[in-house]
């Protein structure tokens, strides 16, 4: 995979409408929420099986039903393609 190249939030978020700039990073975060634990637990499922053959791995938080996200690229210091990338998958994940 090419080194990352920093796009930005503004641009990553001009193709991600349910999700929002991080207030105090050059970040992209949405909170995802389901049905119950177990429905939250296959979304992290899903996702970590993703970001593991991307090499690309969220910043996450979860509490029963609801997984707080933060993406962000460390290698470029910001928002690159693969943060959209990996948003893009995990809308369709859930």
């Amino acid at each position: 995979m090419s080194a990352p190249v920093k796009i930005g939030a503004a641009v990553a978020l001009s193709q991600l409408p349910d999700w929002s700039a991080a207030p105090d990073k050059d970040a992209i975060t949405r909170t995802f929420k389901f049905a119950d634990f177990n429905e939250a637990f296959g979304f992290m499922t899903r996702v970590a099986l993703m970001a593991d053959k991307l090499d690309h791995h969220p910043e996450w938080f979860n509490v029963y039903n609801c997984v707080e996200v933060l993406l962000t690229t460390h290698d470029c210091d910001g928002v690159s393609e693969r943060d959209v990338l990996m948003a893009k998958f995990m809308d369709a994940a859930a």
